[in-house]
C-alpha cells in the first residue's frame, strides 16, 4: 500500500477540486492519505513567487478556469465573496482537530465547503465560530501548540521541495496541481516510465536568463 501526503491550503480552489476528485482518480489502487494543512503564502514567499490572485489578469483567468473546471467535473463550486483572504483561522482549526495536526477527510471537506460553497465570506466571524463549533476541535485553534504545528507542517513542506498546492507526495516524489492527478495515478499503477524519466527530467541544467 502506498501512502500519499496531500499538502493543502483551503484558500486554493485547485486544492479543493483535487480534494474532490482524488478518490475517483485513485479508484482501484491501494493507498492511504494524510491531509497536511500548510500556509501557501509562506511557500510563495520562500520561493519568491506571487500568488495567482496577486497578478490581476491571472486572477481573472484563475476564477474563470476553476468555475469551468468545476462545471466540467461535476463539482459544486461558488467563488467566495472575497478572495484571496487570510486562511490562517481555517488552517489552524484543521490542525486543532487532530493530535498530530493531520485532519481527517471529513474535517477537510467541511472547511473546503465553508470556503467554496455558497459564495460567502470565508473569514466572517460568525461563520468561523459556527464551523468551529460544528467540528469541535480537540485543541484551541489559537493555542501556541497549534500555531507551531501548522508552521512545522509548512516548514516540512518547504524542506521537501513543495512550492504550491495541491501537492501530493508519495515515495519522496512530488506531484503538483489538480492536473497532476492522472500522473499520480500512473505512478501508483506502476508505470515503468517513472523509473528513468523522473530522474532524467531532474538532471536538466538550468539555462542562463537574458
Amino acid at each position: 500500500m502506498k501512502h500519499i501526503t496531500f499538502y493543502l491550503d483551503f484558500i486554493s480552489p485547485y486544492a479543493y477540486l483535487a480534494f474532490e476528485k482524488l478518490p475517483e482518480a485513485l479508484m482501484g489502487h491501494s493507498y492511504s492519505v494524510s491531509y497536511k494543512p500548510i500556509l501557501l503564502a509562506a511557500l510563495l514567499k520562500h520561493h519568491g513567487q506571487l500568488g495567482p490572485a496577486e497578478i490581476a489578469p491571472k486572477r481573472d483567468w484563475t476564477y474563470r478556469q476553476v468555475l469551468w473546471l468545476a462545471r466540467r467535473q461535476g463539482v459544486e463550486l461558488q467563488l467566495p465573496a472575497s478572495h484571496p483572504f487570510n486562511p490562517l483561522a481555517l488552517l489552524r482549526l484543521a490542525v486543532a482537530c487532530e493530535a498530530q495536526g493531520l485532519p481527517n477527510r471529513y474535517v477537510c471537506e467541511t472547511l473546503f465547503k465553508h470556503v467554496w460553497h455558497g459564495g460567502f465570506d470565508a473569514t466572517d466571524a460568525q461563520r468561523l465560530q459556527a464551523v468551529s463549533q460544528h467540528l469541535a476541535p480537540q485543541r484551541a485553534p489559537d493555542s501556541d501548540a497549534v500555531k507551531a504545528q501548522l508552521k512545522a507542517h509548512t516548514d516540512e513542506a518547504i524542506a521537501r521541495g513543495v512550492f504550491g498546492v495541491p501537492t501530493f507526495e508519495v515515495d519522496g516524489k512530488l506531484f503538483w496541481g489538480l492536473d497532476a492527478l492522472p500522473m499520480l495515478q500512473d505512478y501508483l499503477a506502476g508505470d515503468a516510465w517513472f523509473a528513468t524519466a523522473w530522474s532524467a527530467a531532474a538532471a536538466v541544467a538550468p539555462g542562463v536568463r537574458r
